[in-house]
């Protein structure tokens, strides 16, 4: 008897839809991501779509990229690692991450929500 593939739920459905690549969700800043695993040095890159490029150095064995992009991003950020939550996409490339009260936000993410009239607060 043949056995069926194991199908994994998709996660996809999980988190906040964006018109963009970021929003605020009160102090919360709701980020989708297009993650780069593997890469040269850990770098913010340009939007692609509704996503916002980003770079690691970790190699993409069991989550260790995620969680190594997660503590790159409290840097960032100006906040700790544990105020990011990965809504989605902790094994995917796709991600969604949310971002209690940063403290400070990099230039494309400040110009975007900027461009869209929206406040953000320190």
């Amino acid at each position: 008897m043949k056995r069926k593939p194991r199908r994994v739920p998709s996660d996809s459905d999980k988190g906040m839809p964006l018109d963009s690549f970021c929003a605020m969700d009160g102090s919360t800043l709701v980020l989708n991501v297009l993650g780069t695993p593997s890469a040269g040095c850990d770098a913010i890159g340009q939007p692609k779509g509704k996503q916002l490029r980003i770079s690691v150095t970790a190699t993409p064995v069991a989550g260790r990229a995620t969680d190594h992009m997660v503590r790159y991003l409290a840097g960032e950020f100006g906040v700790t690692p544990d105020a990011i939550e990965v809504v989605f996409g902790r094994y995917n490339i796709n991600k969604q991450l949310r971002i209690r009260a940063p403290q400070s936000l990099p230039a494309v993410i400040a110009r975007h929500l900027a461009q869209d009239n929206l406040t953000f607060d320190s």
